[in-house]
């Protein structure tokens, strides 16, 4: 649609005119359907609406909503596919919106990440103009994020630390969570809008529960008490005191005047919510209680402790009325069925339970996932169930059969809690990601299944000729991929631990790894055999660096020193000691003779090969130092830290010469373009970020869905190579790179 563009290039200098534009477009809602979906499948219009409208990224995710208007559905001049090419380009919008809210230049990175797998002509076309904008960025190569379609509808953001528990209002319109931060937040679910935070307790929030009548929220912390807020005024109206331990969960009685909760201290408690008494303490635990919830009828609850046992307890009189065993860990969360005849429990043996109420019997074992179960939640007809776990994901369950009906993956971290909306239909999972993440419980069937490692790619390594790269990956498999297909070629397996540090040998016919297990691996990279195996270091190997003429290999190791080796014969030719905390990261220098290191005791130091003497120290830092890369000419040295910088470092007087921020987490892995002028980091915070290495200008970003943990460019200088914390491999492409 070639006018469009024309005339927001026309009003581009003038912004009051291209807003007046930008909302004639919008009335052709009504007056010109076909011209209104060319418009929605415009990629001008998209960018100009996020750039040019105060609430652009929602005002424009809205502007999709015509498809949901009857009228409009049953118009001939709509056919299916355009429905469903529109829900596409939403969906995207909608599972990026809270990135571009805060970075509107990831647009075209995000849709391309997102969508370029959809053989749509108007989706290829928007994409083939969004590859077209002048401003560098960085394109994805394979669609790497998480499509449209899927059950992943939106993610929300704010907190600063783990999300613990998740509860809806009565209406469904608005959820409340707590936090690691001290905090609990209301978020608007339409908009994904953080409307209020409450702040109060003065440690992490872990429980949280609405009244009945959905105006007050209760809150339980790692500060012991329990309190209770106004959810419209955000007030603190009562603080609850009382128990000795952490308060771990809350349920609240069906008439809301009361309240359960659940502690380290091994008890529960029952208090009047109105005027904040203690009225009843149930003892019988005998180790920490994690869980509780109320029979329909609140005459009783059951609950879940440390100890490996749900009790059932009699309200009225705190009597243990049933202990139910047979969980080999843990029980961490707890859910009655609608009827209140069964329970289901999920613990840390990384199963769920189904109990009879009555009898106490064990009726069935839900086995699947990798890790602790942490939370559960039932589908309002009882026939399913939800559960969340420190795998990173969430699953779906049939409560008759047991089958695992659906995963839901998306999160980078643990999964701690769960709730389902009042008509079912959808769920809410809370991480210590620091996210929240509104899945779709009905359709969950995804355009793709991403491919790759099944845990975090830690180190990646890019063969001799560009053709190539090697994945390490905390799987403890390595994997050799198509550079220019992203296709995974082969997989290595071998070593019995995380797979943490790869190198390969100049000629490109073997690699190096180190790993966990405290050794380093050679390996034929044609064969895929274990040619050679270095025992020495007595904790697990970060990090290795080959020496120019490929003949020795240096370590890094948790053990506090680096270690010397001959390659040919596998010996330790040099112990490097003076590290006071582990040593991170190492790289040699252009001529061989000097090594560097970055260690977590918050510095780098420079070491001469030859003798094994530390030369120099460098300071500056404030948290360990994670990262390194040295630049071409061998004379600095780029570092990235935990305390969210990167530093250009004079290998020769030690100075910082330039501080580069930018990243809101900790700078995990540094790259150098083959020119030496610009760096690549990756953080925490799940983004790329590209550099100005003379300037210090962060020049391009780009966003995923995990933390990026480790990053390799290409001989062509464009082509990058990143691991995820989710186990992807990311192929991505600078573009508008002088």
């Amino acid at each position: 649609m070639g006018e469009v563009a024309d005339k927001l290039a026309a009003y581009s200098s003038d912004p009051a005119c291209l807003r007046a534009y930008l909302g004639s477009l919008d009335s052709l809602k009504s007056s010109d359907l076909k011209k209104y979906y060319k418009v929605l499948t415009n990629f001008d219009f998209i960018n100009a609406k996020i750039n040019h409208f105060e609430f652009g990224v929602q005002s424009l995710i809205e502007d999709y909503d015509l498809i949901n208007d009857s009228e409009l559905l049953n118009n001939p001049e709509y056919n299916r596919e355009q429905v469903k090419t529109l829900k596409l380009i939403q969906g995207a919008l909608r599972l990026s919106a809270h990135i571009l809210v805060k970075d509107k230049m990831q647009l075209a990175g995000q849709l391309w990440g997102r969508m370029q797998h959809f053989a749509v002509p108007e989706i290829q076309v928007m994409l083939k103009v969004a590859k077209q904008q002048v401003l560098p960025w960085l394109r994805p190569l394979t669609s790497n994020l998480i499509s449209p379609g899927g059950s992943l509808l939106f993610t929300l953001t704010g907190h600063r630390g783990s999300v613990n528990a998740v509860a809806f209002t009565p209406d469904g319109k608005q959820v409340i969570s707590a936090s690691d931060d001290n905090t609990l937040k209301l978020w608007n679910l339409e908009t994904g809008e953080d409307e209020r935070t409450f702040h109060g307790h003065s440690d992490p929030v872990t429980a949280v529960a609405l009244t009945p009548d959905g105006k007050q929220v209760i809150s339980g912390s790692l500060d012991k008490t329990l309190k209770l807020w106004n959810l419209e005024t955000g007030e603190d109206e009562r603080t609850f005191q009382g128990h000795s331990d952490w308060v771990y969960a809350v349920a609240l009685t069906p008439d809301g005047k009361q309240v359960i909760s659940a502690s380290f201290d091994n008890t529960l408690k029952l208090w009047n919510l109105e005027t904040g008494e203690d009225e009843r303490t149930f003892q019988g635990h005998n180790d920490r209680v994690y869980a509780v919830a109320l029979t329909p009828d609140g005459k009783q609850m059951i609950s879940g402790s440390r100890d490996k046992t749900l009790k059932l307890w009699n309200l009225e009189t705190g009597e243990d009325e049933r202990t139910f065993q047979g969980h080999s860990d843990r029980v961490r969360a707890v859910a009655l069925t609608p009827d209140g005849k069964q329970v289901i429990s999920a613990s840390s043996d990384w199963t769920l339970k189904l109990w009879n109420l009555e009898t106490g019997e064990d009726e069935r074992t839900f086995q699947g996932h990798s890790d602790r179960v942490r939370a559960v939640a039932l589908t309002p007809d009882g026939k399913q169930v939800i559960s969340a776990s420190f795998d990173n994901t969430l699953k779906l369950w049939n409560l008759e059969t047991g089958e695992d009906e659906r995963t839901f993956q998306g999160h980078s971290d643990r999964v701690r809690a769960v709730a389902l909306t009042p008509d079912g239909k959808q769920v809410i999972s809370a991480s210590s990601d620091w996210t929240l993440k509104l899945w779709n419980l009905e359709t969950g069937e995804d355009e793709r299944t991403f491919h790759g490692h099944s845990d975090s790619v830690i180190a990646v390594a890019l063969t001799p000729d560009g053709k190539q790269v090697v994945s390490a990956s905390s799987d403890w498999t390595l994997k050799l991929w198509n550079l220019e297909t992203g296709e995974d070629e082969r997989t290595f397996q071998g070593h019995s631990d995380s797979v943490r540090a790869a190198a390969l040998t100049p000629d490109g016919k073997q690699v190096i790894f180190g790993s966990g297990e405290n050794t380093l691996k050679l390996w034929n990279l044609e064969t895929g055999e274990n040619e050679r195996t270095f025992h020495g270091h007595s904790d697990s190997v970060i990090a290795v660096a080959l020496t120019p003429d490929g003949n020795q290999v240096i370590s890094a190791s948790f053990d506090k020193t680096l270690k010397l080796w001959n390659l040919k014969t596998g010996e330790n030719e040099r112990t490097f000691q003076g590290h006071s905390d582990w040593v991170t990261a190492v790289a040699l220098t252009p001529d061989g003779k000097q090594v560097i290191s970055a260690s977590d005791d918050n510095t780098l130091k420079l070491w001469n090969l030859e003798t094994g003497e530390d030369e120099r120290t460098f300071h500056g830092h404030s948290d360990s130092v994670i990262a390194l890369v040295l630049t071409l000419n061998g004379k600095q040295v780029i570092s990235g830290s935990d305390d969210n910088t990167l530093k250009l470092w004079n290998l020769e007087t030690g100075e910082d010469e330039r501080t580069f921020q930018g990243h809101s987490d900790s700078v995990i892995a540094v790259a150098l373009t083959p020119d030496g002028k610009q760096v690549i980091s990756t953080s925490y915070d799940n983004t790329l970020k590209l550099w100005n290495l003379e300037t210090g200008e962060e020049i391009a970003t780009f966003t995923g869905e995990a933390p990026f943990v480790c990053c390799a460019i290409a001989a062509d200088g464009v082509t990058i190579v990143a691991g995820e914390s989710s186990g992807r491999v990311h192929f991505l492409r600078l573009e508008n790179i002088e």
